[in-house]
């Protein structure tokens, strides 16, 4: 007969927080939101880190470009949606690879030799009016010099002239070394009165641009996730069909991290196919899932995931529950996968971090989550509320609506995620419909963060390892929960202050 679990499937609303004591040095500029995205050894740090837990659901209606630039700027990470082309989701990853975050991989190069008309078509080509200067016309050559637009006019000097001509020579350059830091790039900006300061290797080749044009955007997101050579970091999308052509792809664009994105992850499919990453590509992180119990996390952590994702019908579009019967919880299977957790970690000495993914309806739940056990969580609809996801805005007669579909709909037509034994969609485990508008990313979630920070103060943790080993939770019955929110008629209207 069938296994019967004994514990009650439980969601997010059942829980609350118990306040603990709240030291003097822990308040909401002194939380630490670093969480670790990938695999690593129990006690070293891992290879890449999110300043804030937040990742965005691999859906078409959340991840575009602008919204993975968002969301790295604000400390997390985008995973790029697989369904289009290997092509179109390539473009997608090297958008966000190419935007700028403090230190610029030049676009605009030039030689020495090369006349100022054809200095004035790569600019009129990139949209920027200062040119590297190299030996070669590279962005990473010898850099011979920099020339702006303010360093000849096109009906002054001679276009056919070299670009030699009118360039600022290295040697009245000042520039900095490749161990610069963001900081100390922005400091000699100032200190030396510079619109851009070249960073250059030991062999005087270019490696980066600073420019002072930049410096009060980066001020406003200190928290941004880059790589080592300081570009955003961007996460993709892969299915377990088309892998061995579109990992090398993704790989050669740039992508950092990729997932396997499927509705059922605890499958010898998923499993073959992360062995199979790791054996030809193995210095890329991938995660696994979707799972909901402690067998199913070791299943794939022993395959190789360097995360796994946890959630089976949670979602605010999902219906795979109402179609299939199957799913879990949230609450009790980020539970009982952390358990799992870190019993491989005690077992192994390898930490293979999980993300909540789904049931997270109030930015409260993404606490609960938090300290449940997740190291950071993935949303969908939170984040198509925003002006960078995908859908159209459109107006009703309450407001602005953003439009949001699932990856089970029709309108999504992402078949190969759900196995359903056909080449197409045979039923639904997805709906489309609307989310309220909630206008700019970094507004929105500053908010949801400022939220986080203030419940950890509450439980005394500055930290969230802190806050997952000192948590405390209480089960939340259905009078307590009506007790949770307001009982009075509430204003139509601001009150006015004189």
């Amino acid at each position: 007969m069938a296994q019967i679990m004994a514990e009650v499937s439980r969601t997010f609303n059942e829980f609350l927080l118990l306040p603990n004591r709240t030291r003097t040095d822990c308040s909401p500029a002194t939380v630490d939101l670093r969480t670790p995205l990938v695999r690593h050894l129990v006690g070293e740090t891992p290879a890449i880190e999110l300043q804030s837990p937040f990742t965005s659901a691999i859906m078409q209606a959340v991840s575009t470009p602008e919204l993975a630039i968002a969301l790295a700027r604000n400390g997390g990470l985008s995973f790029l949606h697989h369904n289009q082309s290997i092509q179109d989701q390539v473009a997608a990853v090297r958008e966000v690879k190419n935007f700028k975050a403090g230190f610029v991989t030049s676009d605009t190069n030039i030689r020495p030799d090369d006349s100022l008309s054809e200095l004035v078509e790569v600019m009129r080509r990139t949209g920027h009016s200062t040119a590297a200067v190299t030996h070669d016309g590279t962005g990473t050559g010898r850099l011979l010099g920099l020339v702006t637009s303010r360093d000849f006019h096109p009906q002054r000097h001679d276009l056919a002239g070299p670009v030699s001509g009118r360039m600022t020579p290295i040697a009245d350059l000042p520039h900095a070394g490749a161990d610069t830091t963001l900081s100390e790039a922005n400091a000699q900006l100032w200190d030396q009165r510079l619109d851009c300061l070249p960073v250059l290797d030991a062999e005087g080749r270019l490696q980066h641009l600073v420019f002072r044009s930049d410096y009060a955007d980066n001020k406003r997101f200190p928290n941004q996730v880059v790589d080592a050579a300081k570009r955003l970091r961007v996460g993709a999308g892969v299915n377990t069909h088309d892998y061995r052509e579109r990992v090398p792809a993704l790989l050669e664009a740039g992508a950092d991290v990729l997932c396997f994105d499927s509705s059922d992850g605890y499958s010898d499919w998923q499993a073959q196919a992360l062995t199979w990453v790791k054996k030809h590509y193995p210095e890329i992180p991938i995660g696994g899932g979707n799972v909901v119990d402690g067998e199913a996390f070791t299943f794939l952590a022993e395959a190789g995931a360097d995360f796994v994702k946890v959630g089976v019908g949670g979602g605010s579009i999902c219906i795979t529950r109402d179609q299939k019967g199957i799913g879990r919880g949230q609450a009790s299977a980020v539970l009982d996968v952390a358990a799992a957790r870190d019993a491989f970690a005690e077992r192994t000495g390898a930490y293979v971090p999980i993300c909540s993914d789904g049931g997270l309806v109030h930015d409260y739940h993404v606490a609960l989550a938090l300290a449940m056990g997740a190291d950071f969580v993935m949303m969908g609809r939170y984040f198509a509320r925003f002006d960078q996801a995908a859908g159209a805005k459109l107006p009703t007669r309450d407001g602005f609506v953003k439009e949001y579909w699932g990856e089970g709909s029709n309108r999504a037509r992402n078949w190969q995620r759900y196995g359903q034994g056909g080449q197409g969609l045979i039923f639904e485990e997805g709906v489309d419909g609307y989310v309220p508008y909630a206008g700019d990313l970094n507004e929105g979630l500053s908010v949801t963060i400022a939220k986080l920070k203030t419940t950890m103060v509450s439980c005394g943790s500055a930290t969230l390892p802190e806050f997952q080993s000192t948590a405390r939770l209480t089960l939340v019955s259905d009078q307590s929960f009506q007790e949770s929110h307001a009982n009075v008629t509430l204003r139509d209207t601001p009150t006015t202050v004189a």
